[in-house]
């Protein structure tokens, strides 16, 4: 036997897809640790700290501060973690990787139910194929929503192709739909009312391009279901309500739903074909992969659905379900992005729920070319360690780097060092989301919660006189003259990192 033929037997075997697993589940708990990054990962593990401290599972606060952007998802897994793991940047953001398996999980399921009998190892192509793609590696990483209503999305969608897939009278269809339904009520819980939107209007989609009415067994659910998906997400709206009134509901339904769909007033503005273009790269390094599938789903929509899944079927006969899962897919990835292509509010993690839709199509294309010779099969299993390796490379050497100058973590570390470990610190012509996380209980604020901001070296001169005690302050480097040539302030830098300064802040008689 050569060489070749024993990689080729490797790679064929049970053992390459054991290995390929707990490599996958390695590479998405590796690199945890570095700084919380961004604005918001700082804020949402602080909102999670302050109600952990509490011990108050309901009210979300920053600062002290009612805090009703988000629901309780992320926080709820943050708090049950620091219980685990201490209050820490790994405990932050455990759960969060934890949901990116488990779409990995989802998207095997797609494929076991989309493939017969004698294809299912066509479904590890679909865990090979999601595990190795750069929209679920990269946020998995965050302690952001993102991921947290992408999980639960791709687990209701699952639990629905699972009953739409399963044959008359089986238990998985009775499962698939319970699945659907919990799954649903989740991620209401997990980023608000598109955890109801997105999930229906897939379905609707998805029913509407394979040219055939809702099932009178799905219509029926219904009736049990929704009450199901209500008795899942009251567990945090009803006593939040009950707690909190209008309050609640103008700032989490009004301003962050309704007004930050409907204008730019949280200043994200983009054109509307932002996500157009964001999308595939998402699906990075299987982009050729989805583009043939995106292509495919075409042809089957557009050919009389159905002709394509009937071509597609094996020469012994077996029965597969490759027609539907690319409408299905198409139907996925669809609904959310037109949802987010016509919000006044765009970031590139809003259209991460329609990732999972893309990557079946690209993981069906990808299993037709592996299959057909030993070459392309390896090719395809190559690709995906390649991007493993390449992302375990930056975890390892890069993302440290730029993580410690992005992040304030460092600089308050060298503030306790140097003897300023309690000072309030507040913001000179800037302010940052990010020392939220690493500055608890000592920033600044205005009534109503947000960061207090100096315009002024005279403002700030005002403020020290009068608490008479130093203070520190974050400003970016370019500013420092400002405070440096101004007579009645003694600055003392601390430490800096990236664009920003962080100084200790004396008047002077």
């Amino acid at each position: 036997m050569t060489k070749m033929e024993k990689l080729n037997r490797l790679l064929n075997s049970r053992y390459f897809w054991i290995g390929f697993a707990a490599l996958t589940v390695f590479v998405y708990f590796f690199g945890l640790t570095i700084p919380l990054l961004g604005p918001d990962e700082p804020r949402y593990a602080q909102v999670a700290r302050e109600m952990f401290e509490r011990s108050d599972w309901i009210t979300p606060t920053l600062g002290g501060h009612h805090w009703f952007e988000k629901p309780a998802l992320l926080y709820w897994m943050e708090i049950a973690f620091f219980n685990v793991f201490g209050v820490n940047e790994f405990a932050a953001r455990f759960g969060p990787a934890l949901f990116g398996l488990g779409i990995v999980a989802c998207l095997w399921i797609v494929g076991r139910f989309t493939f017969s009998e004698q294809q299912r190892r066509a479904a590890n192509y679909f865990g090979l194929v999601a595990a190795s793609t750069l929209g679920f590696l990269v946020f998995a990483r965050g302690a952001s929503f993102d991921i947290t209503l992408t999980f639960p999305i791709a687990a209701a969608m699952t639990g629905f192709f699972v009953f739409d897939r399963s044959a008359a009278g089986t238990k998985s269809r009775v499962l698939g739909l319970l699945a659907f339904y919990v799954f649903m009520g989740v991620s209401v819980l997990a980023k608000g009312l598109v955890g109801f939107v997105f999930p229906f209007a897939i379905v609707g989609f998805y029913y509407l391009l394979s040219l055939r009415l809702p099932e009178r067994q799905f219509i029926i659910s219904l009736f049990w279901g929704i009450p199901v998906s209500i008795l899942v997400l009251s567990t945090w709206y009803l006593p939040m309500y009950l707690r909190h009134g209008w309050e609640f509901i103008d700032e989490f339904f009004v301003q962050h739903h309704f007004q930050r769909y409907t204008s730019n007033k949280y200043k994200h503005p983009q054109p509307f074909h932002f996500f157009f273009w964001v999308l595939p790269l998402m699906t990075i390094p299987w982009i050729p992969f989805f583009f043939v599938g995106l292509w495919r789903s075409f042809k089957e929509i557009i050919a009389g659905f159905g002709q394509k899944a009937e071509a597609d079927a094996d020469t012994d006969g077996s029965n597969t379900h490759i027609g539907s899962a690319l409408k299905f897919g198409f139907a996925w990835l669809a609904v959310p992005l037109v949802f987010f292509s016509f919000s006044g509010s765009k970031l590139p993690g809003y259209i991460l729920p329609a990732v999972p839709g893309a990557m079946i199509l690209a993981a069906l294309t990808a299993w037709f070319y592996a299959r057909r010779s030993p070459l392309r099969d390896n090719i395809v299993k190559s690709l995906a360690l390649a991007t493993f390796v390449v992302v375990l490379a930056l975890l390892q050497f890069a993302l440290p780097r730029f993580a410690e100058t992005d992040s304030v973590r460092h600089m308050f570390r060298d503030a306790a060092d140097a003897g300023y470990s309690s000072q309030k610190v507040a913001g000179f012509m800037t302010i940052s989301h990010n020392m939220e996380f690493y500055a608890p209980g000592r920033i600044l604020r205005n009534a109503d919660g947000t960061q207090r901001r100096f315009s002024t070296p005279d403002e700030l001169a005002a403020v020290i006189r009068e608490k008479d005690e130093p203070q520190m302050v974050i400003v970016r480097q370019e500013h420092l003259h400002h405070l440096e040539n101004f007579a009645r302030l003694d600055i003392k830098v601390i430490s800096r990192g990236g664009d920003y300064a962080l100084a200790a802040v004396e008047g002077m008689e």
